[in-house]
């Protein structure tokens, strides 16, 4: 889209932050005030219009400019209203993470009244989880309130692909070729046979028959998410227990969850509420990925169909050589293995790459995932797919 001159002269102006040093000579009108009042109390520099949160310029800011100090909540609510008059909800988001990281604002989600201005989505979630326990009484409410909303929302969002693909994949994976007559697919069966339609009697004669296949009285497959819970994994702990209630739904799957740091938590008795699972879950700590595997070895009852879904980034803070030898036992017994470094929408993640490289050797896949393809990595590893070619052919980033 084009725009004129003053356009991009007032956009680099609002970029550089205004003074002798920012070449535009542009002088801001309106709303563009405002929006650079905003952007100095977070980023610093600027013409100094208002006084900056947290006391004007020299506050808190790392650039000496204008700061947001956390010990005015009122004006931190002041800012939050405004970024969310002058900007559109991702760049909200953006500069709300951006001031959480930077310049220490946690502190300003202790308060209800401020907690209830902020734009929620996944990173707001990580942010609280990992306050939970600093939380005082009075916010706790609104915080599970902010936490309960971002769920519903990416439920909404990512439930029904998951249940559409566990359940395709798994009516694949037991499809009958030899059927009884009350357990023909007519439909899958007539468009298997329509090469040998035949026109003189009008019809199809089938020349393979696809079957339902016979029902099971037990689950077709078991399914273990073992997370790390340590502080970098924040996001994919969300989504995974999010993706493991869904999956606790399926009664045709048998669904448990394990999260660790240097100690091991099974919730699957949460699985049926991913609100207490996230509130079960302890962000932060060391890692000992051993000690999570070998819990996870003793919830295996059906090596053949299990699938066990190691979430973590592989920085091993236990006994490595031991967590090596482990997950060659797990994968040799006939379980399905699968490392995933990272189950967010960030681009490639931090890992330890020597880790990933050994595993990879052994045949276990490693790589990164976004929600929006972890339904179809679940349908490809129940179907047994090949996953290093399934994650190369769409995109995701891993090790071979």
């Amino acid at each position: 889209m084009s725009i004129t001159e003053k356009e991009r002269l007032t956009r680099w102006r609002l970029i550089l932050g205004g003074g002798q040093s920012d070449g535009t000579g542009q002088a801001l009108s309106g709303e563009h005030i405002g929006m650079d009042r905003v952007l100095a109390q977070l980023y610093g520099e600027g013409d100094g219009y208002g006084t900056g949160i947290g006391g004007g310029p020299g506050g808190n800011s790392p650039s000496g400019g204008a700061g947001l100090g956390a010990s005015s909540p009122k004006v931190v609510k002041g800012w939050l209203g405004d970024i969310r008059q002058y900007f559109p909800k991702q760049v909200v988001q953006v500069m709300q993470k951006d001031a959480y990281e930077n310049l220490n604002l946690d502190q300003m989600l202790l308060e209800p009244e401020t907690l209830e201005l902020v734009e929620s989505d996944v990173h707001l979630v990580a942010t609280l989880m990992s306050l939970k326990n600093v939380i005082p009484s009075k916010t706790k409410a609104t915080a599970r309130k902010v936490v309960s909303k971002v769920v519903e929302d990416l439920q909404k969002k990512l439930q029904q692909p998951m249940i559409n693909a566990i359940k395709g994949a798994l009516n694949r994976s037991i499809r009958n070729p030899n059927p009884k007559l009350n357990e023909i697919n007519w439909d899958a069966t007539i468009r298997a046979n329509l090469k040998h339609y035949m026109p003189e009697y009008k019809t199809v004669i089938p020349q393979k028959l696809i079957g339902y296949g016979r029902k099971s009285q037990g689950t077709l497959k078991d399914i273990i998410l073992c997370i790390d819970q340590s502080g970098s994994m924040a996001t994919s702990v969300i989504y995974s227990s999010i993706f493991g209630a869904v999956m606790a739904s399926i009664k045709a799957v048998s669904t448990q969850m394990v999260v660790f740091d240097t100690a091991v938590a099974d919730l699957t008795e949460d699985l049926d509420d991913p609100i207490d699972l996230l509130f079960g879950a302890q962000l932060g700590g060391g890692t000992d990925i051993n000690r999570a595997v070998k819990y996870c070895q003793g919830l295996i009852r059906k090596p053949q169909d299990t699938i066990l879904i190691l979430i973590t980034d592989l920085y091993e803070g236990g006994n490595q050589r031991e967590l090596i030898k482990r997950a060659a036992k797990v994968k040799e017994s006939g379980v399905q293995l699968i490392t995933l470094l990272a189950l967010s929408d960030e681009g490639k993640p931090g890992y330890d790459q020597n880790l990933a490289g050994i595993f990879g050797k052994m045949g276990i896949p490693c790589f990164a995932c976004t929600p929006e393809l972890f339904p179809d990595l679940m349908a490809a590893a129940i179907n047994k797919q090949d996953l290093n070619k399934w994650s190369n052919s769409v995109g995701l980033n891993g090790e071979e």
